[in-house]
């Protein structure tokens, strides 16, 4: 089964703990989690913006 990985983080997001979200998504793996988390951050990290601050 196919599943993007901003599924796989609003599915990290909404459940407290791993292993509830195994038992939902069965055909999902830790190792699945570890990598949609690994992408998130690594896109995440490729910008960088200056946040002025608004009074």
């Amino acid at each position: 089964m196919r599943i993007t990985v901003r599924r796989v983080l609003e599915i990290l997001a909404t459940y407290d703990r791993r292993e509830e979200i195994l038992q939902e998504y069965p055909f999902l793996e830790e190792e699945d989690l570890r990598q949609a988390l690994n992408y998130a951050a690594a896109v995440v990290d490729e910008e960088v913006h200056d946040l002025h601050r608004v009074a």
